[in-house]
């Protein structure tokens, strides 16, 4: 049996991520010392290494708890039942990773547009593309700036 110090030890975790996970219905401990302390046997210990692992793959306190739902019903459920959950998980990372890279793209499309040089930045292409409600003024002073790259004033 391990107390809450001892398990969140062996996991290089606090004992507040374990009272978190308490909260939320993820893990309990298996009962109570005489004193009131948590108590966690080999299989607590065994559930906190897959919440622990499901996390950091990226699922949400609410997928694990759907995954855990599963995994202690295992044999009353199907591969497609966790291939689903993981499934959404990945359409919903890529989404997020074109949204970075819109991001990506258009604060790159900012940057390329100002000479980041020393003068005043009243007249900044970047503020005044952020001003503007036009939503292709990146481009245009992007193009404006490549274009105006070779003349010398």
């Amino acid at each position: 049996m391990y107390r809450i110090g001892e398990l969140s030890a062996l996991y290089d975790i606090k004992a507040d991520t374990l009272r978190f996970y308490e909260k939320h219905g993820l893990l309990s401990p298996s009962s109570r010392s005489d004193a009131g302390y948590r108590l966690y046997n080999h299989s607590d210990s065994e559930r906190l290494k897959f919440i622990l692992r499901a996390k950091a793959v990226g699922f949400s306190l609410k997928d694990i708890d759907d995954l855990l739902s599963i995994e202690v019903d295992k044999s009353n459920r199907a591969c497609a039942d966790v291939k689903g959950l993981v499934d959404t998980k990945l359409e919903q990372v890529e989404t997020k990773l074109a949204e970075l890279q819109h991001f990506a793209t258009s604060l790159k499309s900012l940057s390329n547009t100002c000479c980041g040089g020393p003068d005043s930045a009243e007249h900044c292409s970047i503020l005044e593309a952020l001003e503007s409600s036009d939503k292709h003024i990146i481009a245009k002073k992007e193009h404006h700036h490549f274009a105006n790259l070779g003349h010398k004033d």
